[in-house]
């Protein structure tokens, strides 16, 4: 029986689960364990996906209207025979036999749910309605990701499970933090009054590969300006702070959760607490030393301080985040550049380079047309493309006549 954690009190319920489908007690024949993961072709949805794939007893139902999650980020479990892809939004009924649910649905990005509060909304109160109810009539266990929202500003630092929050009802994120806060009173309602097997989550700042390149949240933000040359824009007065998980240590704690003995809610997140000018600076040195940081104002009701209290996760489920934030981000800078199609230039890259000027006064190449068509580092394929670039040259050699040079890019 599941151990209830409610403002830092265990207590344990009375009413029992609802029975499981037959096949997970059947004597002859152990079907797969059937997981449901809403919202699963978006950014953590997506790397649980693939973590829960590497189970051969699992058989995993995705679920999803790509508002703003993608196919392209499940593209190769599709057409596997324990794979299955359903295009739908969970504001509506679904009649679908299984035995664990991920409820991940929902977005989570300011942008997003800004654009849209009352689908967000609708998402987060009448999308975990009906899934309590499938969970309910099916007898699965659900686990939420909620958010380190409910903490809204918080007056306590760092913030523990047991902290209720400081949330404006009425302001332009109410939509995602009050809905959040209203799916977690469903969760536990659903659990006093039918029993049924819950497992909240509240998620803290999450990065890694395949986050929406766009989506307004810093990391991300910051990755692509610097990549783009772009100067990294840090909301006034910088001195907010976040604390950052890795998507591969996110996704490692709510599986630990799933299959442990506690409901919740238990913070996961990384504890390791950045300014945003901290994280400026890194991205930064790691990333493009040479772009600007400047200051823009400031978005209503952003947090001033925000870190886990994970004690809970460490004690009940053995988890720590294993990640650190600058080991990440040259992950995360590698998959931008990928989607982005921006080559990383370092050092160690040399190439042929065929210069459209007879005169090579500028070093620096400011308003070149560069065709690259040599060799790249590591026995590259010949390149064949025309680069838009400033690059500073730190040797030049002319192979005779033509315009052909050897240049080492840094």
């Amino acid at each position: 029986m599941a151990k209830e954690i409610s403002n830092g009190e265990n207590h344990v319920t009375t009413k029992p689960p609802p029975n499981p489908s037959p096949l997970r007690t059947a004597k002859f024949f152990q079907a797969n364990m059937r997981i449901l993961v809403t919202g699963g072709a978006g950014f953590i949805g997506s790397h649980l996906v693939d973590k829960l794939m590497e189970n051969e007893k699992n058989e995993v139902i995705v679920v999803d209207n790509y508002f703003t999650g993608s196919k392209d980020n499940l593209r190769q479990w599709i057409g596997h025979p324990r794979f299955e892809l359903i295009r739908h939004d969970v504001t509506e009924p679904l009649l679908i036999e299984v035995d664990q649910i991920y409820h991940l649905a929902c977005p989570a990005s300011p942008i997003f749910y800004k654009y849209n509060p009352v689908k967000t909304i609708k998402t987060n109160v009448i999308g975990t309605l009906n899934m309590l109810g499938l969970a309910k009539r099916v007898g699965a266990r659900i686990l939420l990701t909620s958010t380190s929202e409910v903490y809204g500003d918080p007056l306590v630092h760092p913030q523990n499970e047991s902290y209720w929050g400081n949330v404006n009802p009425i302001g332009v994120r109410s939509c995602y933090d009050e809905g959040k806060r209203v799916a977690e009173t469903l969760m536990f309602d659903y659990h006093r009054q039918h029993g049924i097997e819950i497992r909240i989550a509240r998620i803290f700042n999450t990065y890694g590969p395949r986050m929406n390149i766009d989506d307004g949240r810093v990391v991300s933000n910051f990755i692509a300006q610097a990549i783009r040359d772009e100067p990294l824009t840090v909301q006034l007065p910088g001195t907010q702070t976040r604390s950052f998980c890795y998507v591969s240590d996110m996704v490692d704690g709510l599986i630990r959760l799933m299959q442990g003995d506690h409901t919740g809610p238990i913070n996961i997140g990384n504890p390791g607490e950045f300014t945003m000018l901290e994280l400026a600076e890194n991205v930064k040195e790691l990333i493009n030393p040479k772009v600007e940081i400047i200051t823009v104002d400031n978005t209503p009701d952003d947090p001033r301080q925000r870190k886990p209290d994970i004690t809970k996760a460490k004690e009940l489920l053995g988890w720590e985040p294993k990640i650190k934030l600058r080991d990440g981000l040259p992950l995360m800078e590698d998959d931008f550049r990928t989607r982005l199609a921006i080559a990383k230039m370092t050092a160690l890259n040399w190439y042929l380079i065929r210069i459209y000027r007879k005169e090579f006064v500028d070093l620096a190449l400011q308003d070149d047309s560069v065709e690259l068509v040599g060799l790249g580092n590591g026995g590259l394929p010949q390149l064949n493309m025309i680069v838009q670039h400033r690059f500073e040259v730190e040797s030049m050699i002319a192979l005779g006549n033509s315009s052909i040079y050897m240049c080492g890019v840094i």
